[in-house]
């Protein structure tokens, strides 16, 4: 199938990957047997590359419940969206936190999932900064970010990558990273884009889903990595340039590159900063 250049990530997510595009690609295989992204997140080297032999997860609900419903009711969620555009060039920040309330009342778990995912990727444009965190019981917790012109709806953007979804052979899952490396096939390649390792004490991201992804995570993921590499599976891993990472994968090749990270709370730590890509 021809690559299709309007699949793009139609969510900003932390810890994207689009600054990285190039660096990441050098390293990626030609072809390969399945591609496998155990933490999806925005999607942006996946949708860069657009295999079609593919198998996806990640630990957080709202995120594939979102691919879901753009794979199968990709008209259905452009409507939803464009009521939410409506409701909030009328009412603003009213609206937002209406919406951002609705995973606090008892019924969130019986709304219907396209509604979810509307809900989800309005908030996403709309929250300041396009940061999702959740508090410890779940909840987004993000203000709202007052944008003149947020892209709410990209009816081309869920088009486009709704095609690929029904183009392409996807295995969408939802769980612990390890469940999807499970039963990998003969050249099967792997790239894996964790929750980062914290730089400092104070830089650590832990409200992507609900508990974390704490260093006994990244000792899990370390494991891992070796069990591929003893199956003659190759992979690819991005994570933060620290100590600890170093140290955890100093039997693999670490190669050291720049990364512009726009979404921080605070406009003066957004900027250049260094990461590794880990291969086995």
């Amino acid at each position: 199938m021809k690559k299709n250049i309007l699949v793009k990530p139609i969510l900003k997510w932390v810890g994207g990957k689009r600054q990285l595009l190039d660096e990441i690609e050098s390293r990626l295989p030609k072809k390969c047997t399945l591609y496998v992204e155990p933490f999806i997140g925005g999607g942006a080297v996946l949708f860069d590359k657009q295999p079609q032999e593919v198998r996806i997860n990640d630990y957080n609900t709202e995120l594939m419940n979102v691919y879901r419903v753009v794979r199968d009711n990709p008209e259905e969620l452009i409507e939803l969206l464009k009521h939410h555009e409506e409701k909030n060039t009328e009412l603003g920040s009213e609206w937002y936190y209406q919406v951002r309330e609705l995973d606090r009342k008892p019924d969130y778990e019986n709304m219907p999932s396209i509604d979810k995912a509307a809900r989800i990727i309005y908030l996403n444009k709309t929250c300041y900064n396009g940061l999702f965190r959740v508090n410890s019981a779940g909840q987004l917790n993000v203000p709202y970010g007052r944008y003149k012109h947020p892209n709410i709806v990209n009816e081309i953007g869920i088009r486009a990558m709704h095609n690929y979804f029904v183009e392409a052979n996807i295995d969408m899952r939802e769980g612990d990273f390890a469940e999807c490396l499970k039963d990998l096939p003969k050249g099967a390649f792997v790239y894996l884009d964790p929750p980062y390792m914290p730089i400092t004490a104070t830089s650590a991201f832990t409200g992507y889903t609900q508990g974390g992804f704490g260093y006994e995570d990244q000792i899990r993921l370390r494991d891992e990595c070796i069990k591929l590499r003893n199956q003659g599976i190759h992979f690819l891993q991005s994570n933060s340039d620290c100590e600890e990472i170093r140290e955890l994968y100093k039997d693999f090749k670490i190669e050291i590159v720049s990364a512009k990270r726009s979404i921080n709370s605070r406009g003066d730590k957004r900027g250049a900063i260094k990461e590794v890509l880990i291969s086995g």
